[in-house]
């Protein structure tokens, strides 16, 4: 996995890895990694988390937001 960029200080993801359908996180207060897919989450939504990732910031707040509670496993 890649650590997260956490340009704010204060985000709550603390690194991540992505594939073609995928993102998945390891946050800051748990122990297991989240996996969130197109199927999961939808394709817009893991592309722009894989650009947030990517950009290390605004990641958090979009997964609480827009996805929370959509992750595969």
């Amino acid at each position: 996995m890649k650590r997260y960029g956490n340009k704010n200080g204060n985000a709550g993801v603390v690194a991540y890895e992505t594939g073609k359908d995928f993102i998945k996180l390891l946050f800051r207060d748990r122990a297991e990694v989240y996996t969130y897919s197109e199927l999961s989450a939808g394709k817009s939504n893991i592309e722009r988390m894989k650009r947030l990732a990517q950009s290390g910031e605004g990641l958090t707040t979009f997964v609480t937001r827009n996805v929370h509670d959509k992750y595969e496993k």
